[in-house]
């Protein structure tokens, strides 16, 4: 709740900073970068038992002694590739157009035609559906 709370707050910010700065130039977005491979988040990772990359482990609820629940890092992200976002609407001379809106970073890759330094593009995951999509084994259970 807190989570999903801060981000509306930042969304919201956008919004109005929109509402204020447009008539002096300044574009203000909200970003959302998707599983970012931070440190933090590597250091819960471990290899695919088939050996096809990394997955993060989940932690366990209390009672819960079914199988380990893992996400896998094929939809994860850089933390270069919100740099790439940040850039490329740097360099768009039509930013302000996008004033006052929320963008997840694998949006602006597929807006902007840029990958991540893998050349991967990571999934936008903007809704739970998007979720379900990317991550079935955690949702069709």
């Amino acid at each position: 709740m807190a989570y999903g709370t801060a981000k509306a707050g930042l969304d919201k910010l956008a919004a109005d900073l929109s509402h204020e700065l447009t008539p002096h130039g300044v574009t203000a977005v909200s970003l959302w970068p998707g599983l970012v491979r931070t440190e933090l988040i590597l250091s819960q990772c471990r290899e695919k038992a088939d050996g096809s990359g990394m997955e993060m482990v989940l932690p366990r609820h209390e009672g819960d002694d079914g199988p380990d629940q893992a996400i896998d890092l094929v939809i994860s992200e850089s933390p270069r590739f919100t740099g790439r976002a940040v850039a490329a609407l740097y360099c768009d001379s039509k930013r302000l157009e996008l004033t006052g809106r929320a963008f997840a970073c694998a949006e602006l890759a597929h807006h902007y035609g840029f990958e991540d330094v893998d050349g991967r593009q990571p999934p936008v995951i903007r809704s739970q559906e998007d979720a379900a999509a990317a991550l079935p084994s955690l949702f069709n259970q």
